[in-house]
């Protein structure tokens, strides 16, 4: 029994001036906190820094080590010195994940779920690059964008916009028409464009009376917007119009999308027509086949998005689409108008939007190249930079 303690003894001897060396390489550097040391193994009297120690080879222990040490270092920072987190390290949102490749090299985002590949007509940009570096924004005439949804869309529409107007300093208010959106309002009943469009007008009623806005209608929004703007011409100060519906003076959306009858057979084919009222009255609302959606509608927008719109999407109210509106010079004609194409629309295609154009010309048209009926989906980042440019033209071209 002497023998064999004695043969203990001596190998243990043996190791102690090796056992000590790896100590003094896992010793905490000066400004390290005993407590965060020990709180993560570099305690000169660790056992299980011991014991681990003869298991692993001294390569791999000192590179778990330098490890452990670097998050220390942090640890330690982020709570003062202290060892004891009292906040958490300051996020930088220019570094997100939103933009990879900005600043600290990091693990991008998936690739979009989108079914095309992306087009180097909308490649993917950094923040700095969303606005034109020569656009002054500080000195718009207001920096206040109100976005108005198309037939059967809602503010949901919007998210993408939303974000990146933001980033960019802008406030943005994005509305639910009535029936619409989180709006309980039963479709059917819609009765009147007043009726559908009050959320809007209300909105704008609450203005200050310097306040104005940038308004953005899209689709059936587009006549939204032109009541809106016969409604409060001193609270608008550019009118937007986004493949939208741009009528003149007793002209309703219908007579408009009936200048594509014949030419359009994908939106004849979608169009569903509900008559809450028995069919011996007009129908009370239309509703589009699901399962022609994406070619209608989203044709180049991501999957993740048509997912969104397929269960957010409801019934377009039919009284509204078929009253014709009243537009003034006085009121309608004192807000300038800039109208926004797109080029792979199917539900408006691009030669009934120069049409309406040339009917009713706006000051200025720009063109959204690849862009199908949906560009806050499809073209967000280029949508942006739009919405931007246009905000900063001059008060004195457009008044």
């Amino acid at each position: 029994m002497g023998a064999l303690v004695s043969c203990f003894t001596d190998t243990e001897e043996g190791r102690r001036p090796q056992q000590q060396r790896r100590q003094q390489a896992v010793n905490p550097p000066p400004g390290l906190s005993g407590k965060v040391a020990a709180a993560i193994g570099l305690s000169s009297n660790d056992r299980s820094g011991k014991t681990r120690s003869l298991r692993k080879g001294r390569g791999e222990e000192l590179l778990t080590h330098e490890q452990a040490l670097a998050a220390a270092i942090l640890l330690q920072q982020s709570s003062g010195g202290t060892g004891t987190v009292t906040g958490t390290v300051p996020f930088d949102r220019s570094t997100s994940l939103r933009y990879p490749g900005h600043g600290q090299r990091k693990q991008g985002l998936p690739r979009s779920s989108s079914s095309r590949p992306r087009s180097l007509a909308d490649p993917v940009l950094q923040p700095q690059e969303l606005v034109n570096q020569d656009l002054k924004i500080d000195n718009v005439e207001t920096k206040h964008f109100v976005l108005v949804h198309g037939g059967g869309f809602g503010a949901w529409c919007w998210y993408k916009t939303i974000a990146l107007l933001e980033d960019s300093k802008f406030k943005v208010s994005a509305i639910d028409l009535t029936g619409s959106g989180v709006n309980s309002f039963d479709t059917n009943k819609i009765t009147s464009l007043p009726e559908y469009v009050k959320p809007l007008t209300d909105f704008l009623e609450t203005l200050g009376d310097l306040d104005k806005v940038i308004l953005v209608g899209h689709d059936f929004g587009g006549a939204c917007v032109s009541y809106a703007m016969e409604m409060f011409p001193s609270k608008v100060a550019k009118a937007i119009f986004l493949c939208a519906a741009m009528p003149t003076n007793g002209q309703n959306t219908l007579d408009m999308f009936s200048q594509e009858a014949g030419m359009n057979d994908l939106m004849q084919q979608a169009q569903v027509f509900v008559y809450a009222n028995g069919k011996d009255h007009p129908p009370t609302a239309i509703d589009l086949d699901r399962s022609l959606l994406k070619e209608l509608l989203f044709n180049q927008s991501p999957a993740k998005d048509v997912a969104l719109a397929l269960v957010a999407m409801r019934s377009i109210p039919f009284a509204p689409v078929l009253e014709k509106l009243l537009l003034t010079d006085k009121n309608y004609g004192s807000v300038k108008r800039f109208y926004v194409e797109t080029t792979e629309d199917n539900a408006i295609p691009i030669s009934l939007q120069q049409s309406l154009c040339g009917v009713n010309p706006p000051e200025k048209v720009f063109r959204l190249k690849g862009s199908d009926h949906s560009p806050f989906f499809s073209k967000p980042q280029a949508l942006h930079k739009l919405l931007v440019e246009i905000s900063t033209i001059p008060s004195s071209l457009t008044q």
